[in-house]
């Protein structure tokens, strides 16, 4: 196993038998005291941030990670299959693990998917995807003072706060962070 000072920002260690991602590394010297490593630590399942302060002796396994781009094809249940187009291998994630990149899954559009240990995580999403609006109800004439919004339902089945403008059919960008409506794509 690697010692700390051989762990780098981006490396996917297990931490309490959980898979982390290091967000922040630094190794500390004060003086008159031992040096020591500052790390930030992110969950891949749950996405909990943990500050973690330990010995430079101590160590950690790195777990080998694959990002793969994988093409999202259906929902069976809760079970969500991804499929690769070069190999057309077929691989599955639960609803448990998708979490919140459920509202963001557009079938046919590709996505980073994370394998840890030849095992899918988790999707990596991108800053924003493109949606169709599937339901938009009509601005009400005279509501245009100032920035007024009305929801839509897009193909996944998600409500966004959109413009009156925005008519049922038109692709929006959606941002993945927020789930704030960013502009016509």
């Amino acid at each position: 196993m690697p010692v700390v000072a051989h762990i780098r920002k981006k490396n996917v260690i297990s931490y309490n038998g959980e898979p982390c991602l290091v967000v922040d590394h630094a190794i500390r010297t004060p003086p008159n005291m031992r040096s020591f490593c500052q790390m930030t630590l992110r969950n891949i399942r749950t996405g909990k941030v943990t500050p973690l302060r330990v010995n430079v002796g101590e160590s950690y396994d790195i777990l080998s990670t694959d990002v793969r781009k994988l093409e999202y094809s259906y929902a069976d249940g809760d079970a969500f299959t991804f499929m690769d187009p070069e190999t057309f291998e077929e691989v599955s994630l639960s609803k448990e693990v998708l979490g919140d990149a459920l509202n963001y899954l557009v079938p046919s559009q590709s996505y980073d998917v994370l394998f840890v240990e030849s095992k899918p995580l988790t999707v990596n999403l991108g800053a924003s995807v493109t949606m169709k609006v599937t339901d938009a109800p009509e601005g009400i004439r005279g509501d245009t003072s100032g920035n007024v919004q009305k929801s839509v339902t897009v193909e996944t089945g998600m409500t966004v706060r959109v413009p009156l403008f925005i008519k049922t059919g038109d692709i929006i960008k959606v941002s993945t962070e927020d789930g704030n409506y960013l502009g016509r794509a």
